[in-house]
């Protein structure tokens, strides 16, 4: 998250947001920003989302995600949002929608993203 420069401003049980302030190197040759960004802000809110349903000594990593691209997407922001779906006891199933916010405030969803979190406790961890 840090390398992209993407940081969430909501945070509650089961549910996550952040914005991304497009930037000259999220995009790919074609001034569109890269598909690798989309699917990693995409995974960071939904991981985020299911870990705030684990316990204090337990953590989420991502086991499986798909992405569905709809549109390009340009900026100046996008908005990620990611939700549980289904919360178990070994694995949440999320999703994340990213939308494209335009120079009006307009947003597109632009990509879909369903993962499924695979929830380690910290015992696991060190084996």
């Amino acid at each position: 998250m840090h390398h992209l420069d993407f940081d969430l401003n909501v945070i509650e049980p089961g549910c996550t947001e952040g914005i991304l302030e497009v930037k000259p190197f999220h995009f790919q040759q074609f001034g569109r920003v890269h598909g690798g960004v989309i699917a990693t802000v995409a995974d960071c809110t939904a991981g985020f989302a299911a870990y705030t349903l684990v316990g204090e000594a337990d953590h989420v990593v991502t086991g499986e995600i798909k992405v569905s691209y709809f549109a390009p997407g340009f900026g100046p922001q996008l908005r990620v949002v990611g939700k549980v779906i289904k919360a178990g006891r070994k694995i949440h199933f999320c999703e994340s929608e990213v939308f494209n916010i335009d120079e009006q405030g307009n947003q597109k969803l632009i990509a879909k993203a369903s993962t499924s979190m695979i929830v380690i406790s910290e015992q696991e961890t060190k084996s």
